[in-house]
């Protein structure tokens, strides 16, 4: 019987700013490299997925904050309609087709009431925090995420 096929990753991807209207910012440590601090991301799981429903099904496996259509924290996502381009980390570019070499992000803010408590998915994030902006900006260690919480105050005005 020949191999399955490799599923590669999809090189379109969404991140998404969990935030309360107090302008404080959820980060979720990564696990395959303690130290990296970031917003929830992820790739669309196929290409036809509406970007709406990858960042409300990214949310909800990263920290089981459920903003799907129909919930009481679907009105707090938004599209933010910005998108950043970038390469992709070296150490990541085997999840993607050979001669795939960057992404296309698109970003979303998430308002939730309050700082709350997230189910983290053991298997891709160890730990977790909520700082004020400015401070989980400077904790990032992506440009991209840290940008896009900078941007935060006029997405999300208090």
């Amino acid at each position: 019987m020949a191999a399955a096929a490799p599923r590669w990753k999809i090189p379109e991807s969404v991140l998404v700013v969990i935030h309360t209207p107090a302008r404080e910012v959820l980060l979720i440590e990564r696990a395959d490299t303690p130290g990296y601090w970031q917003s929830v991301t992820g790739s669309k799981d196929t290409e036809d997925e509406p970007l709406a429903l990858t960042a409300a099904r990214e949310v909800l496996e990263e920290t089981g904050f459920d903003c799907r259509a129909g919930t009481p924290l679907a009105a707090g996502l938004r599209d933010w309609a910005l998108v950043n381009v970038y390469d992709i980390y070296p150490r990541y570019l085997h999840r993607y087709a050979p001669g795939v070499t960057r992404n296309t992000e698109h970003l979303f803010g998430l308002c939730v009431p309050e700082a709350a408590i997230p189910t983290l998915s053991p298997r891709e994030h160890t730990a977790w925090r909520w700082l004020p902006w400015r401070e989980a900006a400077d904790a990032c260690f992506s440009p991209s995420n840290a940008e896009a919480i900078l941007l935060l105050p006029e997405f999300a005005p208090s």
